[in-house]
C-alpha cells in the first residue's frame, strides 16, 4: 500500500483549489487525486460517472460496513472566475488579513477538504459504525450529479442515519430550503415584413404573454397567507422568475423565434408541482392559441430538472447531531438549493451544516474565514467522534 497521504484540511484545500474544476469542465483530475488520497488510506472509492464519461462523483466507506454513520457530502465543481477582477489568483490559496482566498474556499471545496481530512482522523479513532464521504459534479449547474451518486450509495453502501451537507451556513444547523424547477420555454412565431404585423406572428410578442402570467402569478402567490412551514422563509411563498430571453432577426421582421428560462422556487411547505401543472396548462392553451393564428406558431417547452426542497424534520437524527454539536437550537432555513434535499428525498436524515458564508460564494476574491475553516474542522471531528460512542 502507498505511504499514507497525512496532509491537513489546509494542505488538502490547496490541492483541491488548484483544479480549475468549472462546471463546463472535466473534474476528473480532482477525482484521481482524491481516489489516490483515500487509496493511501486504504479506503476503496467508488466513481459514478456521467454520460460523458468526463465528470465523475465519488464516495467511500470509511470504517465498518454497518448502518448508522454519517455521511459528509460536498460538491467539486465551482462557477467562472472569468470577468471577474480577482486580486489573487483564484486557483490558489492566499492566506490574508485572517482570510484563505481562492475559487471554492467557501463553496465549497474549503468542506470538502475538512471532510477528506476526517478520513484518517476516523481510522485513528476506531470507528464503530462508518464515516462515509460523497463528492458530487454539476451542483453549481442544478446539482445535477448528486442524484445518480446518491442512489449508487443507496444499492452498495450501509445507510447512514445522517447527512451533512456542508455548503456554508457559518456552522449553523439549515434544517429547510427551497425546491427549484426550470423549464426551457421556445416561442415560435411566423416571420413577415413588421409593415405587415397582423399576417404574421411575433414569438417575442407572445413571449411576452407568458411573461405576463409569470407576474400574475407571482402577484397571486404574494397574497396568499403562507403554510406553517413557508411561513419561516424569506420570501414565504413561491416565485417564478425568467433571467434571460433570446429572439429576433431584425426591427422589421416580426419574431421567428423567442427563448427563455422560467423557473419556479418554492419553499420547504409548498408544492412545486403545483405551479408546473398551472404552467402546463397556460403554455398548452398559447400553443393551441397560435398554431390557430398559423400553422408554423407554437410553444414548445421541456421542464428541464428540478431540486427538492429540504423539509424540516420532526427530530430529524442530523439535525439532532448538529444541534447537540453546535448547542445551535435556533430555527435556520434558505431560499436558495442544495443536494440535502436530494439526499432526504432518497431517505436520508439530512441538515445543511458547513463553515463559511454564502455571501462570499461565486465572488470574485472568494474567501473563507480562517477562524471558520478552522472551527468547522474541530465541528467535524467532534461529529466523527459521536461514531465511536
Amino acid at each position: 500500500m502507498a505511504q499514507p497521504m497525512m496532509l491537513s484540511a489546509y494542505q488538502i484545500m490547496e490541492r483541491l483549489i488548484a483544479f480549475p474544476t468549472v462546471s463546463r469542465d472535466s473534474n476528473l483530475d480532482l477525482v484521481d487525486w482524491v481516489e489516490g488520497y483515500l487509496a493511501s488510506h486504504g479506503v476503496d472509492a467508488t466513481r459514478v460517472y456521467d454520460a460523458t464519461g468526463q465528470k465523475a462523483a465519488l464516495y467511500a466507506n470509511v470504517g465498518p460496513q454497518v448502518a448508522g454513520g454519517v455521511v459528509l457530502s460536498g460538491h467539486t465543481d465551482v462557477v467562472p472566475v472569468d470577468g471577474q477582477d480577482w486580486s489573487f489568483d483564484p486557483w490558489a490559496v492566499t492566506e490574508c488579513d485572517g482570510r484563505y482566498y481562492g475559487r471554492g474556499t467557501c463553496d465549497m471545496k474549503g468542506f470538502d477538504a475538512i471532510a477528506l481530512a476526517m478520513v484518517p482522523y476516523a481510522l485513528g479513532r476506531g470507528v464503530t459504525r462508518p464515516l462515509q464521504i460523497a463528492l458530487s459534479y454539476d451542483e453549481e449547474i442544478g446539482c445535477i450529479g448528486a442524484p445518480p451518486m446518491i442512489d449508487d450509495m443507496v444499492k452498495h453502501l450501509p445507510r447512514a442515519a445522517a447527512a451533512i451537507i456542508g455548503e456554508p451556513s457559518m456552522l449553523r444547523p439549515v434544517t429547510g430550503h427551497n425546491a427549484s424547477t426550470i423549464f426551457d420555454v421556445a416561442v415560435h412565431g411566423f416571420e413577415v415584413h413588421s409593415s405587415k404585423l397582423p399576417e404574421g406572428v411575433s414569438a417575442i410578442h407572445e413571449a411576452g404573454r407568458i411573461l405576463a402570467w409569470v407576474n400574475d402569478w407571482n402577484a397571486r402567490l404574494m397574497a396568499e397567507p403562507p403554510d406553517p412551514i413557508s411561513a419561516a422563509f424569506d420570501p414565504p411563498h413561491t416565485t417564478a422568475h425568467v433571467g434571460m430571453i433570446q429572439g429576433g432577426t431584425a426591427h422589421n421582421i416580426t419574431a421567428k423565434d423567442c427563448t427563455f428560462k422560467l423557473g419556479f422556487r418554492c419553499p420547504a411547505g409548498d408544492d412545486v408541482d403545483r405551479h408546473a401543472k398551472a404552467l402546463n396548462a397556460f403554455l398548452t392553451r398559447l400553443d393551441s392559441d397560435l398554431k390557430a393564428r398559423h400553422s408554423d406558431a407554437g410553444v414548445t417547452w421541456d421542464q428541464t430538472h428540478g431540486v427538492p426542497a429540504l423539509t424540516p424534520e420532526a427530530d430529524g437524527t442530523a439535525e439532532t447531531l448538529i444541534r447537540r454539536l453546535t448547542g445551535d437550537n435556533a430555527p435556520h432555513v434558505v431560499t436558495y438549493g442544495t443536494e440535502a434535499g436530494q439526499f432526504q428525498d432518497r431517505g436520508y436524515s439530512a441538515v445543511v451544516c458547513g463553515p463559511g458564508d454564502i455571501a462570499q460564494a461565486h465572488q470574485p476574491d472568494e474567501w473563507i474565514d480562517k477562524a471558520q475553516f478552522h472551527a468547522g474542522e474541530d465541528l467535524m471531528r467532534r461529529v466523527v467522534d459521536t461514531l465511536v460512542e
